[in-house]
């Protein structure tokens, strides 16, 4: 299973992209996390861009295959202005046309200092997934501290299951 890790803070030193590296290194046997760093690279979102059949910017074409090469998606976002980093939801803009998220299994959480904080940045988040009509796993924040490898591990195991369950039909889960 091939999981897309994406951070949505462009922080070189975000707790969000450490939750991401906890998660590949500790994934489950079989089960395979890439993180994808090119969500600053993508230009803003403009259908322009690819008016007339013009081949879409090559950051573009790079989010796209990823998105579509991957089993789940496993998202960890900041909150910024009780919402949900531009970065990230023009990351999303550039596939709702193409479809690359559409009914994916994506995961959803936050890296954060307490329990009390994040969770309006994720139901933003979600929102806008709602527009690809994604399938939610998680949706709340993991406070870093004593239990936040095992949160973390929850979390992508969650992902695997509901992921695992998607690929053979059923939508029970």
């Amino acid at each position: 299973m091939r999981i897309l890790a994406v951070c949505g803070s462009l922080q070189a030193k975000s707790a969000n992209l450490e939750l991401l590296k906890l998660a590949a290194a500790t994934a489950p046997e079989g089960v395979e996390i890439i993180l994808f760093s090119g969500l600053d690279r993508l230009p803003h979102f403009n259908p322009d861009l690819e008016a007339g059949g013009a081949e879409a910017p090559a950051a573009v074409t790079a989010w796209r295959r990823a998105l579509a090469e991957s089993d789940a998606v496993l998202i960890s976002s900041p909150e910024y202005g009780f919402s949900l980093p531009g970065v990230l939801k023009n990351g999303v803009d550039w596939v709702i046309g193409s479809g690359e998220l559409e009914r994916k299994v994506v995961a959803v959480t936050a890296a954060v200092p307490g329990p009390a904080r994040g969770r309006m940045g994720l139901q933003a988040l979600q929102q806008t997934l709602g527009a690809v009509r994604a399938r939610i796993v998680g949706g709340e924040p993991i406070a870093r501290g004593e239990s936040f490898e095992r949160e973390v591990r929850a979390l992508v195991s969650s992902l695997v299951e509901v992921a695992r369950a998607a690929r053979a039909g059923d939508d029970s889960i």
